[in-house]
């Protein structure tokens, strides 16, 4: 598992608020997390911001 997975689930409220201050433009429904759905997260993440999915996950890993 990675480290970004681990933030993840055992952050995540936490870290959804800051994905949220940082992406302005996702909703809580692009923020839905499922345990063991993370790469479909970032998916909708990545499809919504338009940024790469390493940045994405270095973003997550930064906080």
């Amino acid at each position: 598992m990675s480290s970004t997975e681990d933030k993840i689930k055992g952050n995540w409220n936490q870290l959804k608020g800051k994905l949220k201050q940082q992406y302005g433009e996702l909703t809580d429904d692009d923020l839905k997390y499922t345990e063991g759905k993370e790469d479909e997260l970032l998916g909708r993440i990545q499809e919504k911001t338009g940024k790469a999915k390493e940045e994405i996950k270095k973003y997550i890993d930064e906080l």
